[in-house]
């Protein structure tokens, strides 16, 4: 049950604090994914350069990325939590320090001993920059206009895979790592100019309010299946980047693609398109004044870049490298489904559903992986993903029907 708590929310914040925050939250972001593609740049050749054996490097990198996942979704609960409990402020800029110093620290590595330690402290720290800032920015611009704000970081936040990309290219996996840990440092000095959310404030002066209690997802039906949902809506979005464009190599090669795949230029042009897609989402969600509806205009041109994919896509490298580009466009909703879960919930478990929604949908790809690990054995490589996309899109179109429209809703409230 929501109650109202508009009584108890101060002014709002000046133009130039609202944009800053933007900005904090959008740099950081765009830290953040550098940082979580990065790995799949540098990782194989870091591990090669620190003396792993040929044969024990593709096990080994698996072993550390899965390890740096586990991370992000621990992480997804504890910021969550910490959001709600303490504030969005601590848990943004927290949070930033914490992949920041890893990053550094990485850099520094000599053997393989510590790098799944470290890769798992990254992944705590990624997993609550992005909650931490759209709960904030929603929180402290109007209801019309937030969803521009949600738009601006992940259009800035994903083009740091584009950066990643890049520095991999000019640079050492050394320096990469170097720069990614420099780049988040310098974030904080744009600590003193962001203030904290008066809704969060006036909440947290409520001493008969709950906040952050994560499973009180659970204890009611409506909000339990409101939660659910908005992760499922958005499975897709990682299912097109986890498996057809990081997969890109092995699933070209499985379908009879002569040339050689190159994983980093699938991977890049799936991001550019999402980098395209979460503004076009942002300005279409604005435009028909429905996240839901925009939403499930992008699951259907995700569809359509797979459709491509696994078609015309089997023709060429050119070809299948345009169907990433698509896929990657389809996939561009990532700003309005983070906009949408966070304005589901009241401001006592806002950052706690903000921050672990994205970090279960990053981790539904390990489960996504393993389905098509078990039906790969009859169906093949490139069928057993094709099968596992059919699933991936028709649970985030179906997982919408639950939700509530939430375009211009008053955000002011808390769940009993």
């Amino acid at each position: 049950m929501a109650t109202d708590a508009s009584a108890k929310t101060p002014g709002d914040l000046n133009e130039r604090s609202v944009r800053l925050a933007i900005l904090v939250a959008a740099l950081g972001y765009f830290v953040d994914i550098y940082d979580l593609i990065l790995f799949s740049f540098v990782g194989k050749s870091s591990l090669k350069d620190m003396g792993v054996e040929a044969s024990l490097i593709d096990s080994t990198y698996e072993g550390v990325f899965n390890t740096q996942m586990l991370g992000m979704l621990v992480g997804g609960v504890l910021w969550g939590v910490l959001g709600d409990k303490k504030g969005r402020l601590s848990v943004l800029f927290g949070s930033i320090l914490m992949y920041s110093l890893a990053n550094v620290a990485n850099g520094f590595l000599e053997t393989t001993t510590y790098y799944a330690h470290l890769r798992f402290i990254a992944g705590i720290g990624l997993a609550g920059e992005l909650g931490a800032g759209v709960t904030l920015v929603g929180e402290i611009m109007s209801r019309s206009s937030r969803g521009w704000g949600a738009t601006i970081i992940a259009g800035v936040g994903v083009t740091g895979a584009l950066a990643a990309g890049l520095v991999d290219k000019l640079a050492s996996w050394r320096t990469a790592y170097f720069i990614g840990g420099a780049m988040g440092l310098a974030l904080l000095l744009l600590r003193v100019g962001v203030r904290e959310s008066g809704m969060f404030e006036a909440v947290k002066n409520d001493k008969a309010v709950s906040r952050g209690n994560f499973f009180a997802l659970f204890t009611n039906a409506n909000r339990a299946l409101r939660y659910i949902a908005v992760i499922l809506s958005g499975v897709p979005i990682w299912y097109l980047i986890g498996i057809l464009a990081v997969r890109a190599p092995k699933l070209g090669k499985d379908m009879g693609i002569s040339e050689t795949i190159t994983g980093r230029t699938a991977i890049i042009l799936a991001y550019s398109g999402l980098a395209l897609g979460d503004l076009a989402s942002g300005v279409i969600s604005q435009w028909l004044q429905s996240r839901r509806k925009a939403v499930a205009f992008f699951i259907g041109l995700a569809g359509l870049g797979s459709t491509i994919y696994f078609t015309l896509g089997r023709s060429s490298p050119d070809m299948l490298y345009a169907s990433c580009f698509i896929a990657g466009l389809g996939g561009g909703y990532w700003a309005v489904f983070v906009t949408m879960a966070s304005e589901q919930f009241g401001t006592n478990l806002r950052s706690t559903v903000t921050t672990t929604a994205p970090n279960f949908v990053r981790g539904s790809l390990v489960l996504v992986s393993m389905f098509i690990s078990a039906i790969e054995p009859a169906l093949g490589v490139w069928k057993s993903a094709l099968v596992a996309g059919v699933v991936c899109l028709a649970i985030g179109l179906v997982s919408l029907l639950p939700l509530r429209e939430s375009f211009g809703k008053d955000l002011d409230f808390v769940e009993e």
